[in-house]
């Protein structure tokens, strides 16, 4: 487990900006990107192939959505460019449970100007994960375009600490982002983390739900699949996909945002992810019924191939 201060160096979190007030600025109308489809199917023969945007591995020689995560598919990506992200928080020093605010800065990789146009990620344009230093606090938002390339996003901090926020966001005309950064509520921080293994049944709101890995033990850099189990039927799809999933490791290094990989509606859902590291990653999974959110979490060790 690393130190907070190797954490710090190792993840060379530059000083956050804030302004004086934390008043959310109006959302101004936001049209959304529309991708028009050809009237006819393309000819095999052409090499004309469409992909996911967000799940690559998925393509066909039709138009339509994916079958994984329902995202469009597009005729070609362009080349993967990491676009800069600057994450500040409203007031600089938040307290703990007292309202503060995320703003989000997304500017172009060439000139550095704000991106003002973006494609709609699962009815969404800008997805946030924000988790606390002891993984106790998890929060899955959803930022509101306040300016020109700036989002807005209200949260209570429930204690002091590190915390680390993962962006999911699609500019348009480009790929799919996610960036990382972290924030930090001032104040001491919680003893470190040492999580065991947690395949125990959760529940939630209106939900029951078990897990289990195939294969039994995961490995690093292999393909694991995890297979969640619902009590009962009633699912429903959660901002257009049958499930959510965020991945992090103890030490908060590694986040993973994960769509279902086999999911029709029905008690079993599946999803496939490679863990990167040796860690124990904690998992947690959201899942709709009757309107209601559940949210639950598990804890996955990951060992070394042998």
């Amino acid at each position: 487990m690393l130190s907070r201060a190797a954490l710090v160096a190792v993840l060379s979190v530059a000083c956050l900006v804030a302004r004086s007030d934390t008043a959310l600025l109006a959302e101004p109308a936001v049209v959304q990107a529309i991708q028009i489809q050809p009237a006819t199917s393309p000819d095999p023969a052409a090499s004309v192939v469409y992909i996911c945007p967000m799940d690559p591995d998925v393509r066909s020689y039709k138009g339509g959505v994916c079958r994984r995560c329902g995202m469009n598919l597009v005729a070609g990506l362009p080349d993967p460019v990491e676009f800069h992200l600057d994450t500040r928080v409203l007031p600089a020093s938040p307290e703990p449970r007292r309202p503060a605010v995320l703003q989000f800065f997304v500017h172009d990789p060439w000139k550095d100007r704000p991106v003002t146009t973006y494609n709609v990620v699962h009815e969404k344009f800008f997805h946030a994960f924000v988790v606390s230093e002891d993984l106790q606090f998890f929060e899955h938002g959803h930022p509101r375009l306040a300016a020109d390339g700036m989002f807005q996003y209200p949260i209570t901090f429930p204690k002091t600490g590190m915390y680390r926020v993962l962006s999911d966001f699609y500019p348009l005309g480009a790929t799919p982002q996610l960036t990382t950064e972290t924030v930090f509520v001032p104040g001491p921080s919680p003893d470190p983390v040492r999580l065991e293994r947690d395949y125990s049944a959760k529940a939630d709101r209106n939900m029951r739900v078990s897990m289990r890995t195939i294969p039994e033990q995961p490995t690093v850099g292999n393909r694991t699949q995890i297979r969640f189990m619902l009590d009962d039927g009633g699912l429903e799809k959660y901002l257009g996909a049958w499930g959510h999933m965020l991945a992090a490791s103890e030490d908060l290094i590694d986040m993973m945002h994960e769509h279902p990989y086999r999911a029709d509606g029905g008690p079993e859902v599946e999803f496939e992810v490679a863990f990167p590291r040796p860690q124990t990653y904690r998992i947690w999974i959201q899942f709709q019924r009757d309107g209601v959110v559940n949210t639950m979490h598990f804890d996955v060790p990951v060992v070394s191939q042998e």
